[in-house]
């Protein structure tokens, strides 16, 4: 049974520029800085230390929620900090302590052995740019495996010191991390995910496309399938020494993850709010791929949450090695109402189905140039579509005369909206409005501004970032990556671009 999850007040330290100060432990102390938010020091936070591996001492914290019940099997997530952090610090800066007490889950935080680094696999370009890098963020390089990867064999170790400890229901180990964190929970779940029954990477994962395609870019991969929950903050950036842009890097992690998983079918697409979610069912196992608009790097406070319940709330690794999806908390579909064009796409989606339009999707610009001596001001950038498309995505009668160069559309209750080639004007409702821009002829078809048209006439949501369009019911921001994934879409190309 759910408890309530309640957020705490906390006394915010806005004076407080320090990464990770000290004084926030077993204080009340709140820092946020552009999204990333801290919350006070949990009570039931407690810090280990014993030597599990390697004949050294390791440090992790254990969050056991007050409904914890010793005869019950119960879940247990494994939350990896970010680069020069702490274990405490992950909990602090993550709402996992919250899905922990309303979803009666344990959740540890381990601590990186070195230099608040956890210790990853290298390329030879990555170690050599490291090396010439400033001291205080050179990686720790390490082969990943238990015998070379004093991180690796800690957290292994430690996940069965849980399990001795706890009554853990096996079927149910997740791994989550951050940046540094997320970097290896990718590594963890490329070599040992066989033994998870899901991960999730929040603002790094696959960042160096060599460790996980090998020459030919056929993926790297030695646990198999895994239920994965990528995100991509939109503001997000890279390493200096990866080689590749953020566009190309992103969208090759995300379809390692769809060959690993046998995701062949167009995801689902589900924007709320700054969350931009693409929902992939996969052959072996499901992926969801993450933007989140206008965040920077690091963990999004809501995004435990949004993990455990769109993802590892509903999924099982049983004995056998079986992944199951039993249905999560809150079901991985896509909006119930969307619309998405891009500009020179023929094709669009509609309620998460791909149709096919009379005409190519146009972008077109509103200019001024009355007295500025022949040039030009830029006043607005539309993406015009068909109205043939626009009536058909919104319930209307479809009327044009003259060619298609004069459209009527009319609604069961009788509203109507006339328009005409090269006028900006719409008669709606035998009155005159005006659009963003004028209805332009392309291909038989008239086409008008989809912003303007689901804004005013129907009082949808309407996003747009780099030619992409995107219309709902409800707020939603469409960020760059959604973006990108979307065109890659409309356009039936997974978006590969031939690398060196």
């Amino acid at each position: 049974m759910e408890r309530e999850m309640r957020v705490r007040p906390g006394t915010p330290d806005d004076d407080n520029r320090e990464y990770l100060p000290e004084k926030i432990k077993n204080s009340d102390i709140v820092v946020n800085e552009n999204g990333n938010n801290s919350q006070p020091y949990p009570e039931r936070l407690k810090e280990y230390r014993e030597v599990l591996a390697d004949g050294v001492e390791d440090i992790w914290y254990e969050y056991v929620p007050e409904g914890y019940d010793p005869s019950k099997k119960t879940p247990l997530v494994v939350s990896m900090h970010g680069g020069l952090m702490t274990g405490w610090g992950q909990a602090i800066y993550t709402s996992w302590t919250m899905v922990a007490d309303r979803d009666n889950v344990i959740i540890v935080f381990p601590n990186a052995h070195s230099r608040r680094l956890w210790t990853l696999e290298a390329t030879e370009e990555e170690i050599k740019a490291n090396v010439n890098g400033p001291e205080e963020l050179r990686m720790n390089y390490a082969k990943p495996d238990r015998e070379d990867n004093h991180d690796i064999a800690f957290v292994l170790a430690l996940i069965e010191k849980i399990k001795s400890k706890y009554n853990i229901d096996e079927e149910r180990i997740f791994m989550q991390g951050m940046s540094n964190g997320s970097m290896f929970t990718t590594q963890f779940e490329k070599y040992y995910g066989n033994i998870l029954a899901g991960g999730s990477g929040a603002g790094g994962s696959i960042v160096n496309l060599k460790l996980f395609y090998d020459k030919d870019w056929n993926v790297i991969n030695k646990a198999g399938a895994l239920p994965v929950w990528e995100t991509k903050p939109e503001k997000n950036g890279l390493p200096p020494w990866c080689e590749y842009s953020e566009a190309i890097t992103y969208k090759y992690s995300r379809l390692y993850w769809m060959k690993v998983n046998g995701c062949v079918t167009d995801p689902e697409i589900s924007i709320i709010g700054e969350d931009n979610m693409a929902f992939y069912k996969g052959e072996k196992a499901d992926m969801v791929y993450t933007d989140i608009k206008n965040r920077d790097h690091g963990n999004a406070f809501d995004e435990a949450v949004l993990v455990w319940d769109y993802l590892f709330s509903g999924y099982r690794r049983k004995a056998d090695g079986t992944l199951v999806d039993m249905g999560s908390r809150i079901p991985r579909k896509g909006d119930a109402f969307n619309i998405a064009v891009a500009d020179g796409c023929k094709k669009a989606l509609f309620c998460n189905r791909k149709t096919e339009m009379k005409a190519n999707a146009i972008k077109w610009q509103k200019l001024k140039y009355h007295g500025l001596n022949g040039g030009t001001k830029v006043r607005g950038e539309y993406i015009c579509v068909p109205l043939s498309f626009l009536a058909e995505a919104f319930g209307a009668a479809f009327e044009s005369s003259d060619h298609g160069r004069d459209v009527t559309l009319t609604w069961e209750n009788g509203k109507t909206a006339q328009f005409a080639e090269g006028s900006i004007g719409c008669v709606l409702n035998n009155d005159m409005r005006s659009m963003y821009c004028e209805a332009l002829y392309r291909e038989g078809e008239l086409c008008v501004s989809i912003e303007w048209f689901a804004r005013f006439i129907m009082n949808k949501t309407v996003s747009v970032c780099n030619g992409v369009v995107y219309v709902t019911d409800h707020f939603a921001e469409l960020g760059q990556f959604m973006a990108d994934l979307i065109r890659d879409m409309l356009n039936d190309d997974p978006g590969i671009v031939p690398l060196d």
